[in-house]
């Protein structure tokens, strides 16, 4: 299992790369691999708010349909297209197929998520 060291994570398999103000939110390669072929993703438009813990997206496999949820708080700045027409790249790339960007409203929530090492523990008991 692929976990980036330098990402934070929160306990619904979300990844966050935070640089400056905005975060970059994807699923994680657990995830992927829990969900199977992914067929679809539904993403929200820019400019709306959401916040922490909130479902942002929607993920449909060949085994079930899942919310992703926002581990911050804060504007939506950008969606990934390409997931539009190529939802398997969450597969072959989860960390490089990010669903959002968030401008946030309150970076100090990043200290709430989970460290890499952490991430692993909640994988392994799971």
């Amino acid at each position: 299992m692929n976990i980036p060291a330098d990402l934070k994570y929160s306990s619904e398999h979300e990844w966050v790369r935070a640089e400056g103000d905005e975060a970059s939110i994807g699923i994680t390669d657990y995830a992927q691999h829990a969900l199977g072929d992914i067929v679809f993703v539904e993403l929200p438009e820019v400019g709306e708010e959401v916040g922490a813990g909130e479902a942002l997206a929607v993920v449909e496999s060949v085994k079930a349909a899942s919310d992703v949820y926002s581990p911050v708080s804060g504007k939506i700045a950008k969606v990934n297209e390409r997931l539009f027409a190529s939802p398997e790249l969450v597969n072959s790339d989860p960390y490089g197929s990010w669903f959002v960007v968030v401008s946030m409203s309150d970076p100090g929530e990043l200290d709430t998520l989970l460290s890499p090492e952490e991430y692993v523990k909640l994988c392994e008991e799971e």
